[in-house]
């Protein structure tokens, strides 16, 4: 049974024991938009399963087909893909306010950036392995994320998608701005890390599990 809305999913055997922690999910529903009303088609789903090198972050998404397609090469990092059709993953640690931000996009580019403060971008166009399965309505994406991307102590967490042009533009969050928080004539900003919430990596890697240490991160502080 998978269990949705964030929670940990674990695959069970036919002898009823946990497989190996590589079919340990977390999956994650955006039924909101950024200021909190219900959505108006089928929602984005995005997994996130533990990997020895990483995280594989899945998504099945609709497939708007607005805007077009970016002029960048499918594959390779696109700088501003946040102006076209996307799903967006934010990883932060709270206590440094350092965070990862991951854009994938239907047509197959992909825009990674490092950022150490809130919109303080330090390192960006990151490489990354990224298939896409795109079909008439939806698409599949499925994305590996290297630890090494990750900032030390990661527990927080938020996904956004955005799709439609002009006055259409929408824009979703699975957290999003409190009803009670919104102010006349507020804009949508996906770096308001205080709604950013929990993100347990030891309930999905184990308990013994250790984040890895990131060279990348680490030479920001040398």
């Amino acid at each position: 049974m998978w269990l949705r809305s964030g929670r940990i999913s674990q695959v069970l055997s036919a002898r009823g024991s946990l497989w190996p922690c590589s079919y340990m999910k977390m999956e994650f529903t955006i039924k909101h938009t950024w200021d909190g009303l219900p959505v108006s088609h089928e929602p984005v789903t995005i997994g996130l399963k533990s990997n020895n090198a990483g995280l594989l972050m899945e998504v099945n998404a609709p497939f708007f087909n607005n805007p077009p397609a970016p002029l960048g090469e499918p594959g390779k990092p696109f700088s501003r893909l946040w102006d076209y059709e996307v799903v967006e993953a934010f990883f932060l640690s709270d206590r440094t306010e350092q965070y990862l931000e991951v854009e994938l996009c239907p047509h197959g580019q992909h825009l990674l950036l490092l950022l150490s403060g809130k919109r303080r971008i330090w390192k960006e166009e990151l490489p990354l392995e990224f298939e896409v399965t795109r079909m008439k309505t939806k698409w599949e994406g499925k994305a590996h994320l290297p630890w090494n991307y990750f900032p030390p102590c990661t527990n927080k967490f938020n996904a956004f998608a955005i799709h439609g042009s002009g006055e259409e533009r929408k824009y979703e969050a699975l957290y999003p701005v409190p009803r009670h928080e919104l102010q006349e004539g507020q804009k949508p900003d996906f770096h308001r890390l205080e709604f950013f919430k929990d993100l347990n990596l030891k309930g999905l890697m184990g308990e013994d599990w250790k984040q890895p240490e990131s060279d990348i991160w680490k030479s920001l502080t040398n």
